[in-house]
This record gives structure tokens, sequence and C-alpha cells, in this order.
């Protein structure tokens, strides 16, 4: 992506943060590949360093934060810590799950080598709580639409307690998806994110539009 259409992406910007709509496929911060991340992007719209706040998982899309300062950098992550921030994801499951809403708590434990995270139902030795709530907000042939509230923010929840229901994200073959998309994402957008500005207190609410492809363009999601 060249810099001349970053500006493209910026869903919020004020003096003290700003916001990006990630493409899929895209990192968050530098890895092991050459693709230039959404940091340096970020660094180069902004003309001075920015901060990382959150990460977004490299398939999946949608709204992430970055800090202007490292005074609103320590504001947002205390509310990350103390969960004053909302986090409303959407993803796209082929499996209808068994109830139209719940609330899912798992534990969580991440194996480093094979970068993925396995949900137990009760706690094991290296667990973390996992929870979110989900609710069915439409179907079409082949696919559902989740609505997901991400109460706590474990490595690949989302992905991890889907398929632990039996119903995995599309395209995340990582997680027992069946076979993968052809540009290696997973239809798993960030949508909204919720803080208070951290000078004026200000409740925001920053909303990413989906990708625009043919089975996100399938369901009507309003804002």
């Amino acid at each position: 992506m060249s810099t001349g259409n970053i500006g493209d992406l910026v869903l919020y910007k004020n003096n003290q943060l700003i916001a990006f709509n990630k493409p899929v496929t895209m990192g968050v911060q530098a890895d092991k590949t050459e693709d230039k991340p959404l940091l340096a992007l970020a660094e180069i719209f902004c003309k001075s360093e920015v901060h990382v706040i959150h990460r977004l998982d490299r398939p999946a899309s949608g709204v992430v934060l970055f800090a202007k300062n490292k005074k609103a950098l320590a504001a947002i992550n205390l509310q990350f810590q103390e969960r004053k921030i909302t986090k409303t994801y959407l993803a796209v499951v082929k499996n209808k799950p068994e109830n139209d809403t719940e609330t899912l708590v798992h534990f969580l434990r991440k194996n480093g080598k094979t970068n993925t995270s396995h949900a137990y139902e009760t706690e094991v030795k290296g667990s973390k709580r996992a929870e979110l709530t989900y609710k069915l907000l439409g179907s079409i042939e082949n696919y559902h639409l989740l609505e997901i509230e991400l109460i706590t923010g474990r490595h690949h929840q989302i992905r991890a307690q889907l398929a632990a229901i039996g119903s995995p994200i599309k395209g995340d073959v990582k997680y027992g998806f069946r076979r993968g998309n052809q540009d290696r994402s997973i239809h798993l957008h960030a949508w909204k994110l919720g803080f208070k500005h951290p000078v004026t207190k200000e409740k925001i609410m920053v909303t990413a539009p989906v990708p625009d492809e043919s089975v996100w363009n399938a369901f009507e999601i309003k804002k």
C-alpha cells in the first residue's frame, strides 16, 4: 500500500489518537515478513512516532487504535486494563451455533510453537480465563453472521472460542475451518471500539466498515 492512500484507512484522529481500518493480511507491527506493517504506515502518515495500544490478528480486518504520545498511551492502556473499552467484532461462520445468543467462558492456553491457543472447558495449568458474548445477526445460504462483544482480550480468543463450540471462522484453517480464503484472510472484523478520550473524557465510538468482499456484502450490516 502506498502512503498516498493510507489516509483512506483513517477512521478517527486528533492530537492524542489515530485509528485506522486495518486491511486483511496486513500486520500491525513488523514480523518475520518484510511487509510494511500498519504501524510504519501510521508513522509515515502522522510524520511522527506513534505507539501501539492493542493488536489485531494479521488475517483479520478492522479498527486499530494508536496513541500519538505517551500520556495518551498510558490513559488508554488503563482503560483496557480496567475493561472500560468496548470491543465489538463481526465473524462469519459456516456452522450456526446451537444458541442464537450466548456468553462463552473458556480457559485458553497459548502454544508458542504453533502460535495457537486451545480453549478448555475448565482451568488447566498455564491457561487464562476468556469470556465473550455473541449474538446471531443474520444468515445467508451458507454462512451466518455473529456479533461478538469481547469481555477479555486473550491471544486468538474469538478464533479459539468459536472453534471450541464447533463454529470456526470462515477461512480460519488454523482453527479447523475446512478451506482457506484465497487471500489468506479470515472473516473476522474488529467492527467497533469504544473508549473515553484521554483528555476531554468524551465517549468515543469508532466504527470500521467491513471489507468490500462478496460474503461480507451479502449481509446487510448496519452501523
